[in-house]
């Protein structure tokens, strides 16, 4: 069975190394420096005080490994439509996609019949070369719960959870489907199969939407963001927000608010991905998770007032934060480190 992880940092790393121990022929794409140390020497997992090693197919170039039975998407959110075209030499007459990235996939609202223009949301899939290359009828849905961070390059460390409930769009129990749970629980991973991975995905955004925007303008970490009365009580309000979109859009919660943080806060002391998007002088996915429901919240008309103060503030900081890691890639450069031009 051929497996390829698209986006193998953290928790696609963490994935493949999974998969691999159940006898899956995986390879990993990644990039830059992290790629060259799992080239170089293997994917070191760190597991409860214990390293793991696995050494795995990696490269940058998807059009190496050509058609797979499993695609598993795990870049960043806001990565997808510009990789979505590389995808195509990976994608044959029976591959299977798994969309496991924050956000709303490209596959969310196709299918569905609501009273509203929901089809080429910016922070979804704006053009629809996503839905056109990849195709709702390969799609299968995987929440990611797991708590992990890339420490260094090629060196992930697990700090939280095995479990990444998985659904068809129709919420029908397929042989694709039970064959996926059955390689996930084969690799020592939870892989629950749900009948409504919609109400999965967006019950996963609906922590992401606050505490990931929170941790990046705080710095503080998800045990913290959740203790403390204040920022809990901004969560909660940007919570409920968007919880009466979801409502509009016939989304379903199994937990209420205090529920979902308390969950969020059992995490611990992690720092959450736009926090280590922002140390790291990346990209965030303010857009996919924060920005899209704002998008949401105009076409129901449902008001947003507490997320839209918190999405004017991640997007002054990540305006801010463009020049600082522009300066910092000028100071890392060879002109800079050999003192100037010859």
């Amino acid at each position: 069975m051929k497996v390829c992880i698209f986006g193998a940092g953290a928790i696609g790393a963490f994935l493949g190394v999974h998969l691999a121990s159940a006898g899956a022929d995986v390879s990993l794409i990644a990039r830059g420096a992290h790629l060259a140390a799992m080239r170089k020497d293997g994917v070191r997992l760190l597991v409860e005080g214990s390293e793991r090693t696995a050494r795995l197919r990696c490269t940058e170039v998807p059009s190496e490994l050509g058609p797979q039975d499993w695609l598993v998407i795990t870049l960043k959110a806001h990565s997808i439509p510009e990789a979505v075209e590389s995808m195509i030499p990976l994608i044959g007459t029976r591959t299977n996609v798994v969309t496991a990235s924050n956000g709303l996939p490209y596959w969310f609202f196709a299918g569905m019949t609501l009273p509203y223009p929901l089809a080429r949301l910016r922070g979804i899939d704006p053009d629809g070369r996503q839905l056109a290359i990849l195709g709702r009828e390969r799609a299968i849905g995987c929440v990611v719960l797991p708590a992990t961070e890339v420490i260094a390059p090629g060196v992930i460390r697990h700090e939280w959870g095995y479990t990444f409930p998985i659904g068809e769009p129709g919420g029908e129990r397929t042989p694709r489907l039970a064959q996926l749970h059955e390689l996930f629980v084969a690799g020592g991973l939870k892989a629950p199969m749900r009948d409504d991975i919609r109400d999965e995905i967006w019950l996963k955004l609906w922590g992401n939407l606050c505490l990931n925007p929170m941790s990046a303008l705080t710095h503080a970490p998800l045990d913290v963001l959740t203790a403390d009365p204040a920022t809990r009580a901004l969560a909660r309000a940007m919570m409920l927000e968007a919880q009466a979109i979801g409502d509009r859009l016939g989304l379903r919660l199994r937990v209420d608010v205090e529920r979902r943080l308390d969950a969020a806060g059992a995490v611990g002391a992690h720092k959450m991905s736009m926090l280590q998007d922002l140390e790291r002088g990346r990209e965030m996915e303010i857009e996919p998770l924060v920005g899209v429901v704002q998008e949401l919240g105009r076409l129901t008309a449902v008001p947003t007032p507490t997320l839209d103060t918190v999405l004017a503030l991640i997007r002054m900081r990540a305006r801010f934060a463009a020049p600082e890691r522009d300066a910092e890639q000028v100071a890392g450069s060879p002109l800079a480190a050999g003192g100037g031009a010859r």
